[in-house]
């Protein structure tokens, strides 16, 4: 991402929601039904609050605190795993975070996506004070993914009011502007051809 003119770098911020893995930590089966021996992580997990705890961890998320030279905040939230509730009652109430202004979806799972309702729900509320459309930035395939699955945030349908989809290319030689923002696709391959990932008997990749 890089920063467009009118920005304070002072007075911005990145606030991680969450670092965890798609089930987050501690993991509920380690909590429910411990190994033997214990696994130290999960364990140590619920001996600290959570605002306090490394192990503690729920789905990977950033939240951008985009401060305007005029002291305006743009929020802009990167992914809305399936913890995204947590999320907002452990961070967005310590930081006193009152909207988001846009969501950039990075992938189509589960631990990126499933919090969609719950954002839209809480958008929807600041819609009574006359706020804007809440832009989702995604890719086609992304988008179609998340459409299978909540049909209702379809353009048409009741929620067509706190939606906006903003299609975005995997090329990063097309930037797109999000919220006061330039952000630039980086396309990766985070679950795709992942050496290692599906592993034969007697067969070996080297990189």
């Amino acid at each position: 991402m890089a920063k467009v003119d009118g920005a304070s770098e002072e007075q911005s911020a990145l606030i991680f929601l969450g670092t965890g893995c798609s089930g987050g930590v501690p993991k509920a089966q380690c909590l429910i039904r411990p190994s033997n021996p214990a696994c130290p992580v999960c364990s140590q997990s619920l001996s600290v609050k959570p605002e306090h705890n490394p192990n503690y961890r729920c789905n990977t998320s950033l939240l951008i605190d985009y401060c305007e030279t005029n002291g305006d905040h743009n929020y802009i939230l990167i992914d809305v795993g399936k913890t995204f509730r947590e999320q907002v009652l452990r961070w967005f109430t310590y930081y006193k975070i009152r909207w988001v202004d846009c969501v950039l979806l990075t992938h189509e799972h589960a631990d990126a996506v499933h919090g969609l309702d719950d954002v839209c729900s809480m958008h929807q509320s600041a819609l009574i004070n006359n706020a804007s459309q809440l832009p989702i930035y995604a890719t086609q395939e992304c988008m179609d993914s998340v459409l299978s699955r909540f049909p209702y945030l379809r353009k048409g349908e009741h929620k067509q009011g706190v939606v906006d989809w903003k299609i975005i290319e995997e090329n990063f030689e097309k930037p797109f502007i999000a919220s006061g923002l330039q952000v630039y696709p980086l396309p990766v391959s985070p679950h795709r051809s992942l050496y290692g990932a599906l592993v034969r008997p007697s067969i070996f990749m080297f990189l």
